[in-house]
C-alpha cells in the first residue's frame, strides 16, 4: 500500500509545527465532545471500517472484515462506521472526520437512522459522495452490508488519493518531534513530491484519454470515407466541396491536436474539433441527398461518435431519474422501443463505465463536444455523477476549464487529496463542500443516477 501523504494547511516549519501541536492538544477532548466516537476514530486509522459492539447483531465482524480488505484493495481513502442510535445524527460525521484527522470519504450507519456519506472536497467532487450514500440507501432499503458495499464500489473509482498507511500516520501522531526536527527539510520534499505526484497523474490521465480520443478520431476517419465524396464529381457543387474541405480541415486538426496534446485539459481543443467536423459530414450528405440542411444541435448524448443530435428525448438509466437528452435518431429509436441505448464506454480500473462516469479525467473529453452549445448544458444533463457534480461547482467555473483547462487541476483537486493528514486543523466548512448542512441528512439529496 502506497505511503500517505501528509500535508497541513499552513505554508512553512512554523505551520507545521503549530499544526501537529494543536492536533495533539485537541485529541483528548474531541473524543469527549464527538459522544463516544474516540473507538471509531482510533478503529478507522487502523482499519478503514468499525463496528461498534451493539451492532454486531446486525453487521457482523466476519462483514466487516470483507469490506476492510475491498477498501484496502481499491486503496482509497474511504472510512465506514456503523455506530448506535446514540450517536449524534447532527453532528457525527463531522465528528468522526475531526477525530480521524484525515481526507476522505466518510460514510456512517447509525443504528436505525440509516446511512449517510460525505467527503473532504480534496477527496471527492462536491456533493458526489451524499449522492452516492443517498441512492444505495434507497436500493438497499436497511441491508447494512448491501448499502455499505454498494457504497465503497461506486465511490471508489471517484475517490481522489490513496489509503492510509496506517503505521507512518500513527507517528504522525506521536513523535511530534522528529517531524519538528525534520520540518524544514519534510515541508520541502513533501510539496516536491505532491508536485511530481500530480504531473504523474497528469501524464497518466492523458494516455487514458488518448486511447479514447484516437477511438473518437478513427470513427471521425471511417465516417469521412464511408461518404465516398469526390469533390471532382460532376454532381458536386461548391456548397459540397466546402462542406467536405472543412470536415477534412477538423480531422486533419484532430489528429494534430491530439499528437500535440502534453496535458489532460489540450483534450478539449480536439474533441471541439471531431464536434466540429461531425456536423460539417451532416451537412455535406443532407446537400447531397436534397434533404434540408441540419440544424446546429449537441452531439448525441449516449456517444458522441454518433454525431449530431437529432431530437431530444426524456431517459434515466435504472434506478435514475428522467431528464431530457439530446440523441441521434438511433438512440432516439430504442428509448422509444423501451430498449437501451447504445451508450460510449471507457475502460477504468473498475471496469467499462459509462464517459460520464468514468471519473474527472473526461471532463475536457466532454467538455469540448458541447463546448459551443453554452456552458450549462453539459453540467445540466450530468446532474448527479460524478462530472455533473463537479462542472456544477464554482471551482469548475472559475477554473481555466470555461476557456479549455482541466477543471480536475485548476479546481478543487488543487486543495488536498484525498489521504492527505490535515489533523487538528481541520475547517469543517470544507467537508462535503457548499451542500454540506451538517444536520444529518439521512438517504442522501439531489437526483442521483
Amino acid at each position: 500500500m502506497r505511503t500517505l501523504a501528509r500535508r497541513s494547511r499552513g505554508t512553512g516549519p512554523l505551520a507545521l509545527v503549530a499544526a501537529v501541536l494543536g492536533l495533539l492538544l485537541l485529541l483528548a477532548p474531541a473524543a469527549s465532545a464527538a459522544g463516544g466516537l474516540s473507538d471509531a476514530a482510533a478503529t478507522l486509522k487502523k482499519g478503514q471500517v468499525y463496528v461498534a459492539p451493539q451492532m454486531l447483531d446486525r453487521f457482523s465482524q466476519a462483514q466487516a472484515d470483507a469490506l476492510t480488505k475491498k477498501i484496502e484493495k481499491a486503496d482509497k481513502p474511504i472510512f465506514i462506521a456503523v455506530v448506535p442510535d446514540a450517536a449524534n445524527k447532527d453532528t457525527v460525521l463531522t465528528d468522526l472526520r475531526t477525530l480521524v484527522g484525515i481526507d476522505g470519504v466518510y460514510g456512517v450507519w447509525r443504528g436505525t437512522g440509516g446511512f449517510m456519506a460525505r467527503s473532504d472536497r480534496g477527496a471527492m467532487a462536491v456533493g458526489v459522495a451524499d449522492r452516492i450514500g443517498g441512492a444505495v440507501a434507497r436500493a438497499d432499503k436497511g441491508d447494512i452490508n448491501a448499502t455499505l458495499n454498494d457504497f465503497v464500489d461506486q465511490a471508489a473509482p471517484q475517490t481522489k488519493g490513496t489509503g492510509v498507511n496506517h503505521s507512518t500516520s500513527i507517528a504522525w501522531v506521536i513523535i511530534p518531534v522528529v517531524l519538528v526536527a525534520l520540518a524544514g527539510a519534510g515541508v520541502f520534499f513533501l510539496f516536491r513530491r505532491a508536485k511530481k505526484r500530480k504531473e504523474e497523474q497528469a501524464r497518466a490521465e492523458l494516455e487514458q484519454l488518448r486511447r479514447v480520443v484516437d477511438e473518437d478520431i478513427t470513427a471521425f476517419g471511417v465516417e469521412l470515407e464511408r461518404l465516398d465524396f469526390n469533390p471532382g464529381a460532376a454532381d458536386a457543387d461548391d456548397a459540397q466541396r466546402t462542406d467536405y474541405s472543412n470536415a477534412l480541415d477538423s480531422y486533419e486538426k484532430s489528429k494534430r491536436l491530439m499528437a500535440e496534446a502534453k496535458r489532460p485539459e489540450d483534450v478539449k481543443q480536439v474533441t471541439e474539433a471531431i464536434e466540429d467536423g461531425r456536423f460539417q459530414l451532416a451537412t455535406l450528405a443532407a446537400r447531397r441527398d436534397k434533404r434540408p440542411l441540419p440544424e446546429r444541435r449537441p452531439p448525441c448524448f449516449m456517444d458522441p461518435r454518433h454525431g449530431p443530435s437529432v431530437k431530444d428525448v426524456d431517459w434515466a438509466p435504472a434506478g435514475g431519474a428522467a431528464r431530457s437528452v439530446p440523441v441521434c435518431q438511433a438512440d432516439a429509436d430504442r428509448v422509444a422501443a423501451g430498449l437501451d441505448p447504445a451508450v460510449r464506454t471507457v475502460d477504468t480500473e473498475y471496469g467499462p463505465q459509462p464517459y460520464w462516469n468514468a471519473g474527472p479525467a473526461y471532463a475536457p473529453y466532454a467538455g469540448g463536444y458541447y463546448s459551443g452549445f453554452g456552458g450549462g448544458l453539459l453540467p445540466g444533463l450530468l446532474v448527479g455523477t460524478a462530472l455533473g457534480s463537479m462542472m456544477s461547482t464554482p471551482s469548475y467555473a472559475a477554473a481555466p476549464y470555461m476557456e479549455g483547462g482541466h477543471g480536475g487541476h485548476g479546481g478543487y483537486q488543487d486543495q488536498y487529496e484525498g489521504g492527505d493528514y490535515t489533523g487538528a486543523d481541520f475547517n469543517a466548512a470544507d467537508f462535503g463542500g457548499s451542500d454540506w448542512s451538517g444536520g444529518g441528512d439521512f438517504g442522501g439529496g439531489g437526483d442521483d443516477w
